[in-house]
């Protein structure tokens, strides 16, 4: 077996690793709440993976509903060190037609209902997101897609919107001004959460519609975006063992493993200790034996 461990967020129309053996489903307590699900934990080719699908199998929460500090401690929780997440997305972009994938390696935030932080009063920490993916394992995601037969763009930028409406013309318009290339519901606060608890993060985005810019076609409808998800869906499962084989036999060191080594600005003699025993998982390796708390 490999240092690796695996984690893999499903996004709609993923809910299922066929390739993984030994498979069971895990339940997983948080001080945070219930993640969306059981967790599904295997191997492929050696590596422990553990698969989360993101909204719950059958769809049934939406992207302002998901417990994101759940979702992410439990990964923490089942021993991750890498996190893939599998979005569905709409394209912003004429060269990025559905069917495509993109490898994220930007992010604007635009959610607002949302828990963003691990952190808070009693315990700051202040992280940096200038570059918010982990390049390593977006280039092995991004080498496993095109393994997967599909068309993949590497970089780019995803407009997290809060949803569960789809966009505006108005907004739609926007957002490409801004130069965003991908639109979806979900990368925010995932992206960030997962860089608090000290998890490398890569977003594989599975393209299904071209959002509603494109004046002379029909807006996005559920309909049609979930017989694209169909054959997205297949290609994500098989990016997944793509990228389980190609990993390293041995996992170097990443420098997002300690980014909270100097995050945290709270003094010690002044921090929460019922946030401090809510962050066991995520933060601990962090904390003395010898923190205090008011």
């Amino acid at each position: 077996m490999s240092e690796w461990v695996l984690g893999i967020m499903g996004g709609s129309g993923l809910y299922q690793l066929d390739a993984l053996q030994d498979a069971q489903w895990t339940h997983v307590d948080t001080p945070w709440g219930a993640p969306s699900d059981e967790l599904l934990t295997g191997h492929i080719a050696g590596v422990r993976c553990v698969f989360l699908p993101r909204h719950g199998r059958g769809h049934r929460i939406g992207p302002s509903q998901l417990n994101y500090r759940a979702n992410i401690d439990a990964m923490k929780r089942m021993g991750v060190t890498d996190l893939i997440s599998i979005s569905a997305v709409g394209s912003l972009r004429e060269d990025m037609p559905p069917g495509d994938f993109i490898v994220a390696d930007q992010f604007i935030d635009r959610t607002f209902a949302r828990e963003s932080s691990f952190f808070g009063q009693g315990l700051v920490a202040h992280v940096s997101l200038a570059d918010p993916v982990c390049p390593r394992l977006s280039a092995l995601a991004a080498g496993a897609a095109r393994k997967a037969g599909v068309t993949v763009h590497e970089g780019g930028t995803y407009l997290a919107m809060e949803g569960p409406q789809f966009s505006t013309r108005a907004e739609s318009h926007m957002y490409r001004g801004w130069g965003a290339d991908i639109i979806g519901m979900t990368a925010m606060p995932e992206a960030k959460l997962a860089r608090e608890a000290e998890l490398p993060y890569a977003l594989i985005g599975m393209v299904t519609d071209y959002d509603c810019w494109r004046e002379n076609e029909a807006p996005v409808e559920v309909e049609s975006v979930i017989a694209q998800l169909s054959a997205n869906a297949d290609a994500g499962r098989g990016l997944v063992q793509y990228l389980a084989e190609s990993l390293p036999e041995t996992r170097a060191a990443s420098p997002i493993d300690t980014v909270l080594d100097f995050a945290l600005i709270t003094d010690p003699a002044a921090r929460d200790s019922a946030l401090l025993a809510k962050l066991d998982a995520v933060a601990g390796r962090i904390f003395s034996p010898h923190d205090s708390a008011i």
